[in-house]
């Protein structure tokens, strides 16, 4: 039986007052079966097309650090105390920030770690890879 899931895609914004972003990765939730999980990919070249200053490091860093935080790891601070659920409102709230997401958006799934494969491929990574 499919269980429902919700997901936001990982949005790289350079210079969060233009408002120009490139997609980097896709957060993943399904609450039934107690799944959590981001998958990235960064292309360096389509990043610093919206600023060619951009340290892409520091992103990268930033979106481990956002891995770190839905598998509750105490490294994460005070967000590993929370719930799933939580963790995944947290991540996915609205920010002036360099990582931000889309508005949510839910389906139905068997499997969410496929799930998330297929989302990364179909949003995320260059087209015809």
């Amino acid at each position: 039986m499919p269980h429902v899931f919700e997901y936001a895609v990982l949005r790289a914004v350079p210079r969060p007052e233009r408002g120009e972003f490139a997609n980097v990765g896709v957060l993943l939730y399904c609450p039934e079966l107690e799944f959590l999980r981001a998958r990235t990919f960064v292309d360096a070249h389509r990043v610093r097309a919206l600023d060619p200053g951009f340290d892409v490091e520091l992103l990268e860093s930033a979106l481990a650090h956002l891995g770190t935080s839905c598998d509750g790891a105490r490294e994460a601070g005070p967000v590993s105390g929370t719930t799933r659920g939580q963790r995944f409102r947290w991540l996915t709230a609205p920010r002036s920030t360099v990582v931000q997401t889309s508005p949510t958006h839910t389906g139905f799934t068997d499997d969410p770690d496929a799930e998330l494969n297929r989302l990364l491929a179909a949003l995320v990574l260059p087209l015809g890879d």
